[in-house]
């Protein structure tokens, strides 16, 4: 019976090798693995799309944990019917081998299953949720102590005051200011607002 994996990861920054590397302990090859590098939040998502087009009552897939079907309850939930029931394929997650469902098909081994699933399922997505709340509560903190996030302010020449009045008297042009400065349109004016505010505190 054909056999595939499936490998996601929330962004290209992100590396697939744990993954990779648990799937081919499971004798895969790359033909038959499918990678998806962009976020979960929907599943508009290429290669997961094509995973599923190619699926066929029977076909077994395999992936490293349960939160790879989805970023909240209702979607791994969503997507394990699809493929168990309306496709009807076996699926094999690596991390907790009770889900497992080419084993005991009889009832109380599909009850087993889908209890642990339910489970997993809102323990994947109580997780996620208790990461969001404690990078908010972290970022929180740190700006509270001064912390600055994103790109660092590009400073402004030690001429900046002269530029300025050459520019606002017609003696230079706004390109030649942006080169002078090395800054972008949006930042000169973020830096002239901030520079006009301090003269008139002054």
């Amino acid at each position: 019976m054909p056999t595939y994996g499936y490998v996601r990861v929330s962004s290209t920054d992100q590396n697939e090798d744990r993954q990779l590397l648990a799937l081919e302990e499971e004798g895969l090859t790359h033909d038959r693995i499918y990678i998806d590098k962009q976020s979960g939040k929907d599943f508009n998502r290429t290669r997961y799309a094509e995973l599923v087009q190619t699926l066929k009552p029977d076909d077994v897939l395999y992936i490293k944990s349960i939160d790879r079907l989805g970023r909240n309850y209702d979607e791994i939930i969503s997507q394990w019917k699809i493929l168990i029931k309306d496709i009807g394929i076996d699926i094999v997650v690596i991390d907790m081998p009770l889900l497992d469902t080419r084993r005991c098909k009889d009832l109380i081994g599909t009850f087993i299953a889908d209890v642990v699933l339910q489970l997993l399922s809102f323990v994947a997505q109580n997780e996620r949720e208790n990461i969001r709340q404690r990078q908010a509560e972290g970022i929180a903190a740190a700006k509270k102590r001064g912390v600055r996030f994103g790109r660092p302010e590009k400073p402004v020449p030690d001429n900046f005051g002269e530029i300025v009045k050459k520019w606002e008297c017609g003696q230079m042009s706004i390109d030649e200011v942006l080169n002078i400065c090395n800054m972008g349109r949006s930042t000169f004016y973020t830096r002239l607002k901030e520079y006009k505010m301090l003269g008139r505190k002054r």
